[in-house]
């Protein structure tokens, strides 16, 4: 696994632009709250040290993974954000539920993110079990919350660059 190798939260190899300038939202579910909560401090630190204005960043919870897709279209239907990062955790059980609820998530947030021209962040823990989960949401493997962060300040400053 490519993570057992990497640190999430590891970004010495990249540059970050300072992410002042821009609109953050965050969506987060409030299933398996342990993990995403760790996911949402892990983002929102992030957008701070890299310059977010604390009144440039709105939070809202939805109630679960599935719910990320409408959480990010209404933030973005509201037309003041850059950016806008989901954040969940989806552990393998016994059924094929897990399945369907990530194929669903992943798609879904391509299609708002196509849908308003904007970037919408895929921050979303897909794991075979808790504690696969638990080391990506602060653990030996960093935070996938960090990570999420980066690359809205990313895709943001993308955007800005080829607007016009």
């Amino acid at each position: 696994m490519a993570s057992q190798l990497k640190n999430l939260s590891d970004f010495s190899h990249t540059t970050i632009p300072s992410a002042a300038p821009y609109r953050f939202g965050i969506v987060v579910a409030e299933w398996n709250a342990e993990i995403t909560n760790a996911l949402y401090q892990g983002a929102y630190n992030s957008l701070i040290v890299n310059g977010a204005l604390v009144d440039n960043i709105v939070s809202y919870t939805v109630p679960g993974s599935f719910e990320l897709t409408s959480g990010a279209d209404l933030l973005l239907k509201t037309g003041k954000l850059d950016a806008v990062i989901c954040l969940g955790c989806v552990i393998q059980g016994e059924t094929r539920h897990f399945d369907f609820i990530c194929n669903a998530v992943a798609n879904g947030v391509s299609n708002v993110a196509i849908k308003y021209a904007k970037p919408v962040i895929f921050g979303v823990l897909t794991t075979d079990n808790q504690q696969q989960a638990i080391d990506r949401a602060g653990g030996k493997h960093g935070n996938k919350g960090d990570e999420a962060a980066i690359t809205a300040i990313k895709m943001a400053a993308l955007a800005e660059t080829l607007k016009d």
